[in-house]
């Protein structure tokens, strides 16, 4: 019964009914919202899941030993989430979080062999699990929606042209490094709109077959490549660099490495643009469930860790932007497209893997909704004068592109 209690002590909103194994029945929060029913079919879940909640909630729903009877995965989820401060004020919940925070710099030791292992267990999953939930071009990263009423395909193109903008691309020809190069996009893109010689860097053999081929059928090999390897390999320097949702797999004890490298690679008046999920809140563990079976080795940043580091090798920040709520609408629509396409992928993996990638999708929602998960986008230079004094440039370079795109369409 320790579970149950646990639960009517931390649901202090909503409407939750939990029925234990043995057909018990309690009742949590103050009755307001949409009523959710979740079933615990395992005995031994009622004690487990005091132990570890955000593991092995997913885990049992993931398994089947949890189902939800009344309401849905999402209404249970935000539920959890709105009330997760007092969660995480339980004291045996409290002893759980300290433990994993005393072997988070084991799970962030990150050598290159390492480093390629924990890539290929995302990221070289099916492609075409990616086409059925992402944008055509596969961006797999926070979309930058303007209004909220964009299109994925718009809001992951606008994410693309804001970042081209922060990297001030004001000539032709710019040797641009694109670390984590993902599928190509970003890096097709930069070439395309801004000019700039690419050369991308990824771990993952599928990123990097795919990426290889959309440069053939671009016909753009002679100003752009893409390589199947790690960045601390790479011994060439360039004008710009640009890294997106890449550092979160870096590790906490692998800043000072990661941005000493891109000082070596970074020319005098270069311009390097990080684009990172982030905490606003006190530095933690990244989710045991996501660590486990999403992406091993993970780990988020606050500014406070992140910040110290860049000053001491020496480089300079001239601009951050917190995006806020940027994710959690990019992941929304992850999640509608995934349960749009849900029998396609059942076929492809099976229905445990769905309910693993539910959860997976949910959670970093209602992470970024309601649990102080965002976005950093932070500039940074070897020289202050390397960009323009005022943000302008930013703006009036977005609105070039985006006349010209209009009058092209027209």
């Amino acid at each position: 019964m320790l579970f149950p209690k646990l639960m009517q002590k931390v649901i202090l909103e909503g409407d939750l009914r939990l029925i234990d194994a043995r057909g018990r029945t309690y009742d949590c929060g103050d009755g307001s919202g949409e009523r959710v029913t979740l079933h615990l079919h395992n005995r031994s879940l009622e004690y487990k899941l005091v132990l570890n909640p955000p593991l092995y909630l997913a885990e049992a729903y993931m398994d089947g030993e949890i189902t939800i009877e009344e309401g849905s995965l999402r209404i249970f989820l935000e539920m959890l989430a709105r009330n997760y401060h007092v969660l995480e004020k339980n004291r045996l919940v409290m002893l759980g979080f300290k433990l994993a925070r005393h072997t988070r710099k084991l799970k962030q030791y990150n050598p290159v062999g390492k480093a390629q292992k924990n890539v290929a267990h995302h990221y070289d999953l099916s492609g075409e699990l990616y086409d059925l939930f992402l944008d055509t071009d596969r961006q797999y990263s926070c979309a930058y929606f303007r209004n909220g009423d964009e299109t994925l395909e718009q809001a992951q193109t606008d994410k693309k042209l804001h970042l081209a903008a922060k990297l001030h691309l004001n000539r032709p020809g710019l040797k641009l490094l694109d670390i984590g190069s993902g599928w190509g996009g970003l890096g097709l893109y930069m070439a395309q709109e801004g000019g700039c010689d690419v050369t991308g860097v990824t771990l993952s053999r599928e990123q990097h077959k795919v990426s290889s081929e959309r440069v053939k059928k671009a016909g753009l090999e002679k100003q752009v490549e893409f390589h199947l390897r790690d960045y601390r390999e790479d011994t060439n320097r360039y004008d710009r660099i640009v890294s997106v949702g890449m550092f979160e797999h870096v590790g906490k004890q692998n800043y000072h490495e990661f941005f000493q490298k891109v000082s070596d690679m970074l020319e005098d008046d270069g311009v390097f643009v990080l684009h990172s999920v982030g905490r606003i809140n006190d530095p933690g563990p990244t989710n045991p469930f996501i660590r486990k079976y999403i992406f091993p080795g993970a780990d988020v940043p606050t500014l406070g860790e992140v910040l110290p580091v860049i000053e001491d090798v020496m480089l300079e920040v001239t601009d951050i932007e917190v995006l806020r709520l940027h994710y959690a609408e990019t992941l929304r629509n992850w999640e509608e497209r995934f349960q749009a396409n849900r029998v396609k992928i059942a076929e492809l993996y099976d229905e445990r893997f769905c309910r693993l990638w539910e959860a997976y999708l949910l959670g970093c929602e209602m992470g970024f909704r309601h649990q102080g998960l965002v976005v950093f986008q932070i500039q940074i230079t070897k020289n202050p004068t390397a960009v323009p004094q005022t943000r302008d440039y930013i703006y009036e370079w977005e609105h070039g592109i985006k006349k010209e795109a209009t009058q092209a369409a027209e």
